[in-house]
């Protein structure tokens, strides 16, 4: 398979075990859960959790997490260069996220609380944001963090280059287990968005795990499913979610494609007059600095994980040179 087949196999791949979930997903009417209550009170639990459930998802996700983590290692005490073929720790892969998925969905089924009747929801929406904040590190070194500029020296990336499948890994499953496989517009393409990631984990020294344009789509991805999982919610800032991630993408992410100097302006004042509408028309335009809090929460945890590998690369020198 060359890379652009390895590439649409993913969306077949996640778009598949979507419909799958969609499909069996008017089963689960029959449990009682809590349902909305409080901000940042999950919904989807059930209202007298019990036992086997706490029990089924927890298993399910630590089988899930070992299982990948350990064909991670396997695949680089093997030191493999990059192919276009897929190979045997990829097939691995595939077919151990499939099972786990199925079996998720099974689990669901059967007796359907995920790890959100024992953990709060914040840590699923900051284990994927962990992520993406590491993504701006990683890829500094190649696009800068702030209009091609602040590129990172690559030896500082090196280690957290090395070892990011096992946080990213963890971080997809973590947030894919802690949910119920339940049909609501914000969990089908929540769980779309997490298989397309899951397929990056599977395509490790794949060639198309390097392609750049598949890496933006995927951290880009996150602009339209925050967008649309927050207008599913009444009263949620999806303008904030949208413009925020948007922000990034102006900042950092278009930078490091080959685009001149005029494209990126372009798509900068595509990205202005935008905002200004979306605040305009609703006569919200006070409340525009709220697009801020993302990029400044996303740009400040970057800078601190740099401090560290900064830090421990400098504490490393003298010892390497003694």
């Amino acid at each position: 398979m060359n890379t652009h087949a390895n590439i649409i196999g993913g969306l077949v791949f996640a778009a598949a075990l979507t419909a799958i979930i969609a499909i069996t997903g008017s089963r689960l009417a029959s449990f009682e859960i809590v349902g909305p209550t409080i901000a940042f009170q999950y919904p989807w639990r059930l209202a007298e959790s019990t036992h086997v459930a706490q029990l089924t998802a927890w298993l399910g996700y630590a089988m899930h997490n070992l299982y990948v983590w350990f064909v991670l290692a396997w695949t680089q005490r093997q030191k493999p260069s990059f192919d276009a073929k897929l190979r045997g720790f990829n097939w691995a892969l595939l077919v151990g996220n499939a099972v786990f998925i199925l079996l998720h969905i099974l689990q669901t089924q059967l007796f359907y609380d995920g790890l959100a009747q024992d953990v709060p929801e914040a840590t699923a929406l900051g284990s994927v944001a962990l992520m993406l904040m590491v993504i701006l590190v990683l890829e500094a070194p190649r696009r800068g963090l702030f209009f091609g500029r602040a590129r990172l020296d690559r030896r500082l990336t090196r280690t957290l280059r090395k070892y990011h499948g096992y946080l990213f890994s963890w971080a997809i499953i973590y947030t894919f287990w802690y949910h119920p496989t339940e049909v609501t517009q914000g969990h089908l393409i929540g769980f779309f968005y997490m298989f397309m990631l899951l397929w990056q984990s599977v395509l490790i020294f794949n060639r198309a795990h390097i392609n750049r344009w598949w890496t933006l789509a995927l951290e880009i991805a996150v602009i339209p499913h925050a967008i649309l999982v927050a207008i599913a919610q009444p009263e949620a800032p999806w303008r904030m979610f949208g413009f925020g991630f948007a922000a990034i993408f102006i900042v950092t992410q278009l930078h490091g494609l080959g685009f001149n100097r005029t494209t990126r302006s372009v798509f900068a004042a595509i990205f202005v007059v935008a905002l200004l509408l979306a605040y305009g028309v609703f006569g919200d335009i006070g409340s525009i600095h709220e697009i801020l809090r993302i990029p400044v929460a996303e740009f400040l945890v970057a800078g601190l994980i740099y401090g560290v590998l900064l830090a421990a690369f400098r504490v490393r020198g003298p010892t390497r040179s003694a």
